[in-house]
């Protein structure tokens, strides 16, 4: 018997804390790190982000020397390592500390970091030597002369800079090495870009707003007012034939296809229920009736899209969506990766957060029999507090 062949692991990915700054713009007795956003220091919040999350392999925490006691106090299970005296001097000193080939490198006055930016910059770092988040520019630029208005300054091709930012650690370690002594860099994503290397932009998130001044502390409360929801869908359709089998947006050859009003896709539209669900925004017959015509033949995945819209409207963000797949035939598992990589593209998630199963009801009922196909979903979201 041949062996499976041997899957790689993905590389293993390290998350480095910068939290050795004063934090004097914040006001206050402590350094802005260590002051609390919702009964917590702004540091553990950022520590917890990486810790809890599934690709993370190892979190270290640079503080400032003379910090130590205080950041174990409040990280009991962190690894805390002394930084230097500028932000590179930290960076440079936590990387020593660095096992993994892949590392986040993150300021600790960004407490909130999404799930899915991480993965984001994860995926990125597949082919590229480093990854940022950013964000447009949204307001109109001037210079400040003083008192006066200065001369607007155009934002086209203007981006704003985040943090986390990923790297091949070999890399940054170079660039950190080969930067001039005394000369301060703005980001590690300059220091690589300058050194020659490949840095790709991701898509970052206002919840990585920086903690600078006394009023920021307000804004970032209000952005942890989230709550998790969850929410099922099911859907069945006869198999007949002469139709195409579309199932998870893919194409699946088949001797009989789903017979429906649109293309039939019973297992975007469990998912699009169940995406509805989460929002109590009814189900997909409320937003795309049978009996309209437009929608006959219609591609299910803007039935997807515009649940996922829906949600995005109201300032949440989808989590994991998770999906069975019920029938005797055709097999599920040749398509499963096909499935899950159009459904994430549609979702704009990384496929980890895409789960596809397939069973079979052992020949009992109309799935036995052949006659159908049914699918039930489940779909987990943040959105925002009422």
């Amino acid at each position: 018997m041949t062996a499976p062949p041997r899957v790689a692991a993905p590389p293993r990915v390290a998350a480095l804390i910068v939290a050795a700054g004063s934090g004097v713009r914040a006001g206050g007795d402590l350094p802005k790190q260590y002051r609390e956003l919702a009964g917590r220091a702004l540091v553990a919040h950022a520590h917890d982000a990486f810790a809890n999350h599934p690709a993370i392999d190892e979190v270290i925490v640079v503080v400032a020397p003379d910090a130590q006691t205080r950041a174990r106090s409040l990280l009991a299970t962190a690894r805390i390592v002394a930084g230097g005296e500028t932000r590179r001097e930290s960076v440079r000193d936590g990387l020593d500390h660095v096992t993994a080939p892949l590392v986040l490198i993150h300021d600790a006055a960004r407490p909130l970091v999404p799930a899915a930016v991480i993965d984001r910059l994860i995926a990125a770092l597949v082919e590229a030597d480093g990854a940022t988040p950013i964000l447009p520019v949204a307001d109109t630029l001037a210079r400040d002369e003083g008192d006066r208005l200065g001369e607007v300054i155009p934002r086209a091709g203007l981006i704003r800079i985040q943090t986390p930012q990923g790297f091949r650690t070999a890399v940054i370690r170079e660039a950190h090495a080969r930067w001039p002594e005394g000369e301060e860099a703005t980001d590690d994503a300059q220091m690589v870009r300058r050194l020659g290397g490949d840095v790709r932009l991701v898509q970052g998130d206002a919840m990585l707003e920086k903690v600078t001044h006394p009023q920021d502390f307000a804004t970032a409360e209000a952005r942890l007012a989230y709550e998790s929801r969850s929410a099922s869908g099911f859907d069945v359709h006869r198999l007949e034939a002469g139709e195409e089998l579309w199932l998870g947006g893919v194409l699946v050859p088949h001797d009989k296809g789903l017979s429906g009003h649109s293309d039939a896709d019973v297992a975007l539209h469990a998912l699009t229920d169940a995406l509805l669900g989460t929002i109590a925004a009814g189900d997909i017959g409320t937003h795309f009736p049978p009996s309209d015509p437009q929608w006959k033949g219609a591609d299910s995945a803007q039935f997807l899209q515009h649940a996922a819209s829906l949600i995005t409207d109201r300032g949440g963000r989808i989590d994991f969506v998770d999906l069975t797949i019920i029938c005797e035939a055709p097999k599920i598992g040749p398509h499963r990766e096909a499935m899950r990589a159009r459904i994430a593209a549609l979702l704009d998630l990384v496929t980890d957060r895409v789960s596809i199963k397939a069973t079979t009801t052992e020949r009992l009922g109309f799935t036995g029999r052949g006659e159908g196909i049914a699918a039930q979903a489940v779909a987990t979201v943040s959105v925002p507090r009422t």
